[in-house]
Order: structure tokens, then sequence, then C-alpha cells
């Protein structure tokens, strides 16, 4: 490695030294290899000789064959691949300078459309320019950048030589797009909350810090949007959504990043049930639009997302795997019946913690296909809004897909003496090591004392989304910088 990098140093010199600039300011492309190809794909190889077709695109070398008098070159540029062709009777005293070219370089051509004896469509070069010289070279026969943390880390090679990580970021892409077209046809209207917040909320999660000189105080690297969106709704806003990053401080694993997408969208006068039919037409709108088809491979299984999706109430779906009544009846029951499983639940831990603990271990590994699980337990749910015919219970469902949560939505809570009692609840947990729990927001409660209608609102995790979408196994494999430790490490 050091031999081939002290080699395209030289390269370097030599090239200044003769007067050229081997980072140029400026070459304009008139086309890409994408439009050469969609222009004369069908186009005869007599045809191409008769009518002198010429074409100007720049690109990435990635490939190169010489052969003395003549080169074949590859090129790529950000809608796919060419093969160039240089010829030492054409290009005269510049085509010594082809042999300073490195794979990695980044060249601008202008030439005439060909096809070579072989059939392939080729851009036979007359004039060229050294745009970019590459110090480094490309992994080792162009696909060789196979260590996924290098990946990661260098995810500006990774893009270089694996193409279908770049499709993968085109479809998410894609996919942002199509939730903005949807909601906004739906009459939803985009907007901006801040990042950083002096009490976080809107979730269960433990924050970034930070201090802003300034003003002198601490602030939070925002967990969600929430609360601020459903000020909006106080405000008089009907429906509102917003598509920006969250920030957890928490583990990182093939689902988790602490930095992640979320798109969380509010609506008044509207109420959880019409939250899961809502989601079905969005998520099947989304996968015809980016994918033509509702069947979606995600490894050993093919997640059909034709609505309707079943509607499980939490507590149910407990019993069908066989779990005891009275571990949704009785704390003391259920905390013993949970080490009896090997499930790791702290003694002090309360009964709807327990619940949750159970839930995970017994049932959301089961849940492949596209299901709501509906009526959480109150304490699991400290924003949503209480279930008439049971007070122990809140109108919220959980999308899972793939035995992952991908959505959390649920009838908000606009009843301010109701929210400022279980911020009260929130707070006493916090003060008893609880450090995912929710701090008080008296301007949040404050904002319900002037009245918010009934609503409901939904967070859709977008990096889960993308990772069904593209059958990613790992949530770093949709996320171009995901946080790594320092190379050091």
């Amino acid at each position: 490695m050091n031999e081939l990098v002290a080699q395209r140093h030289k390269k370097l010199a030599e090239l200044r030294e003769s007067g050229n600039d081997p980072f140029s300011n400026r070459f304009d492309p008139e086309t890409t290899t994408a439009a050469v190809r969609e222009a004369y794909d069908a186009v005869t190889k007599d045809a191409l000789e008769a009518e002198h077709r010429f074409a100007s695109i720049a690109g990435r070398i990635v490939a190169m064959r010489d052969f003395g008098k003549a080169a074949f070159v590859h090129i790529q540029d950000a809608t796919g691949r060419l093969q160039l062709y240089f010829r030492k009777d054409l290009l005269g005293d510049q085509y010594a300078q082809v042999k300073k070219l490195d794979i990695g370089d980044i060249i601008g051509v202008k030439g005439r459309v060909f096809r070579t004896r072989t059939d392939e469509l080729t851009l036979e070069v007359n004039e060229y320019v050294l745009v970019t010289k590459a110090l480094l070279p490309l992994p080792e026969k162009w696909h060789g950048l196979k260590d996924v943390e290098l990946r990661y880390r260098q995810r500006y090679v990774d893009l270089i030589v694996n193409p279908q990580v770049k499709e993968t970021f085109q479809k998410r892409s894609a996919i942002i797009k199509a939730v903005r077209d949807f909601l906004e046809a739906k009459g939803f209207i985009e907007v901006e909350t801040p990042m950083m917040h002096q009490i976080p909320g809107g979730a269960a999660a433990r924050p970034f810090s930070t201090h802003h000189n300034a003003l002198d105080i601490d602030l939070f690297l925002r967990i969600a949007p929430e609360l601020y969106l459903k000020r909006l709704l106080v405000g008089g806003y009907d429906r509102v959504f917003e598509l920006n990053k969250n920030f957890r401080n928490e583990g990182i694993s093939i689902k988790h990043n602490p930095e992640f997408t979320m798109l969380e969208f509010y609506v008044a006068y509207k109420d959880y049930r019409y939250l899961m039919d809502f989601t079905e037409e969005l998520f099947a709108t989304i996968a015809n639009k980016v994918l033509g088809t509702l069947k979606v491979p995600y490894g050993d299984h093919v997640i059909d997302l034709t609505p309707p999706w079943p509607r499980i109430p939490m507590l149910e779906s407990l019993r069908q795997k066989g779990v005891p009544d009275a571990v949704m009846t009785d704390r003391d029951f259920a905390l013993k019946w949970a080490w009896e499983q090997k499930l790791e639940v702290k003694k002090d831990s309360s009964h709807a913690k327990i619940i949750d603990e159970v839930f995970k271990e017994f049932v959301e590994q089961y849940l492949v296909q596209p299901t709501f699980i509906t009526d959480y337990p109150v304490e699991l749910s400290p924003l949503a809004k209480r279930k008439p015919e049971n007070p122990e219970l809140t109108e919220r469902f959980e999308l899972f897909i793939a035995a992952r949560e991908i959505a959390n939505a649920f009838s908000e809570l606009n009843d301010p003496l109701d929210q400022r009692r279980r911020f009260e609840k929130q707070v006493e947990a916090k003060q008893q090591g609880d450090d995912e729990a929710h701090a008080m927001d008296e301007d949040f409660v404050r904002a319900l004392e002037y009245g918010m209608p009934p609503a409901a609102g939904e967070g859709i995790g977008i990096d889960r989304l993308v990772m069904l979408l593209t059958n990613s196994q790992s949530i770093r494999d949709v996320i171009l910088f995901p946080q790594m430790k320092p190379e050091a490490q």
C-alpha cells in the first residue's frame, strides 16, 4: 500500500511539474453515462458508425486495460458505468498522459459513441482531462471492500465500490419523498420544531445533554418532537408533520442508532383507530410507489403489506402465547413468573414494566407480518388517552413488522389535569432511578389548559421503514454515516 501511494504522489508531482493541474476547478459534462446508454442502447453498430454521435461525460476510473497503443477504461458517474477507448493514433502526444492515470482518478472526456467488436457501447475519446487525482487506491479488484465496519466508517469508498449501497440510499430518498407526497396530499403541512430542548420530552429515553454558553443553561438534544407538535394543535393547526432527527443516548445495535430519523404527524379530531387505517394506506402507497409491489422480501420472509392487518390488544397477545392471566393482574405473581422465565427484571419494577418485558420476550419476536398491538397500560403510555371502558389502559398501538417496532401511535391525552398527574408519577419514577422516565413540562401542561382538540398522533421510524423496504438487516446499512467508535479504539 505504501508503495502504491508513493507512486501516485510521484505522478502528482510530475503532473504539476509539467504544468497540469491535477485538481481542476471545473469540467462541464454535457450528459451522463445513463443518458448515453438510454440514447444509444437500441442503436446498431452500423448506424452509430454512419451517424457519428458524440458525447461529453465525466466520472471516476474503476477499471483499466492497457494494450500499448490503445487502452480501455471504465468510468463510473452517479448514474452508472461506461467504457472508454483511448487510441494513441487519435490522441497523439496526449496519449502519454494516459499512462499516468490510475484507478480512482476522476476524468472528463469527449468523444464518439460506437460499439466494439463484442458489441459493447463505448466512447472513443478524442479529448480528455484529468479532473481530480486520487492519491489512495480503491480496494483491490474493484469489489474488495468487504469489511463491514470499514464500509460504515469509510462510506465514501463503500459508495464507490459497492453499487448496491448507492441503490439503497437512492431508495431511501424515494421513500422519504413518497412519505412527504402522501402527507401533503392528505392536507398536512410540514413544520420544524426545536432540536435543543430545555426539558427532554415526548418519549421515554435518556437524552444527550449540552450547554448553551450565551444563555448559560443546560439543554438536551431532542428525543422526540411530540410536545412541540401538539402545541401547534393548540395553536390551531389541524394536520402537521415533521421529518427530522431524534437523539437518544442509548445502546447501539442492528436496530438502534443514537441519531435516527423520525416521522411524527398529528391530526386533530381523530383517534388511534383512524390512524390504523391511515398507516395501512401510507405503507401500501409507499411500497407501491417505490417498489411496485406490496409483497416485500425481508430476510427469510416475504412481508405482505396488503391491508387490513391484524389488531391485537397487548394483554390478549400475551394470552395467545400462553402467558398466565395472573401475570396481567397480579404484580407479585408477574415478577416471580418473569424470574422463572429467566427474564432480566428488576425487583422494584412496576407491574406495567414487567408486562412490557414479558411482551418483548414472548410476543414481539413472532410478529413478522404487519400487526398492530393495541391498548397498552397507562404507565407505559404517559401521553396517551385512557380507554373509556377501561381507564387502566390507553388508546395506543404499536406497529410491528419483521419482529421490529416500526410505528407508535395513540389518541392524544388532552386533559391537562390527567397529564399533570401522569407527569408527577413519571417524576417519582425518575427520582427512584428510572433515567428514561418523563420530566415535568409545565409549559406543555399550560398549553393543554388553553385547550387542545381531540387528536391522534403517530411516530414512524424512517430508518426501520427503509430497512424493511430495502431488505437491509442492520440500521447501519440505511444510515449514510452511522455512529462509530473512534478508529483508535
